[in-house]
């Protein structure tokens, strides 16, 4: 058994580059995937429990919050939290701290992935992927550093507005969802259907077809090898973008283990 467990949910990378990047710090850690049911809930004996999300709509990811209330931790466990968001860090971090009373939180501001929202490099302050990589990189050392020595912070923020948001959310998810398209650069190689974290997306007659139990992760139309799925011109306009240091097949692995 390891002796640190981070639970992870990651659409487009930032987030498991983020856990990847404390747990490196921390050393002897699994990363356990939320982007479905999590493999290991039961976190009983892990010295430190982390929890590193992204913002979706002012709030959690689809899901995201069933599986933390799913997990079983040591009353005693230090616990933490990470949210990475563009522009804002939304209330989820306060929906966590209700279900896991955290010891220790912070935010990162990263590239934003939600393309039909915002450019992705609409983050406070502005900057291009490779700066807001460097700079991601350096506050993950240094929150892992705070993990390690099991520092506290204080109150939660609740971000009211942001929770009437995160609330309207999955109806604005569902109907942005009808404006999937795919364009002949699509090889049909299946990518998207396997990477989408609630088998939203079926292969028929060798192209992807779009249901409406879609979250806006959009690791489908980031991670496309040919740039053939869009939502909407304004992603057709808009530059892709996914992080660079985390591969589709990193990001569909249940378990990453950090020595």
């Amino acid at each position: 058994m390891s002796k640190n467990i981070i639970y992870c949910y990651s659409g487009t990378g930032n987030c498991l580059d983020i856990a990847k990047n404390i747990a490196k710090e921390l050393g002897d850690t699994d990363i356990v995937m939320m982007r479905k049911k999590p493999e290991i809930t039961d976190a009983r004996g892990y010295e430190r429990v982390g929890f590193v999300f992204p913002c979706y709509g002012g709030g959690l990811p689809g899901g995201v919050e069933e599986s933390i209330k799913s997990i079983k931790i040591d009353y005693d466990a230090y616990k933490f939290g990470v949210v990475s968001y563009a522009g804002y860090m939304g209330c989820g971090m306060h929906k966590v701290n209700k279900i896991v009373w955290l010891n220790y939180w912070a935010g990162i501001s990263h590239q934003c992935s939600c393309v039909w929202l915002f450019p992705h490099n609409l983050q406070v302050p502005p900057m291009g992927p490779r700066l807001a990589q460097k700079r991601s990189e350096k506050k993950a050392r240094k929150i892992g550093q705070d993990v390690l020595a099991k520092r506290a912070t204080g109150k939660v923020p609740k971000k009211p507005v942001n929770a009437v948001e995160s609330a309207g959310w999955p109806m604005i998810a569902k109907l942005k969802s009808k404006k999937f398209a795919v364009s002949d650069a699509c090889v049909g190689c299946g990518q998207c259907a396997r990477l989408c974290p609630k088998g939203n997306i079926k292969l028929v007659g060798g192209k992807p077809q779009f249901g409406r139990d879609c979250i806006q992760c959009l690791g489908c139309l980031q991670y496309c090898p040919n740039g053939a799925i869009s939502l909407g011109k304004v992603t057709d306009k808009r530059e892709h973008y996914h992080n660079p240091k985390i591969s589709v097949e990193e990001l569909m692995q249940s378990v990453v283990h950090i020595d």
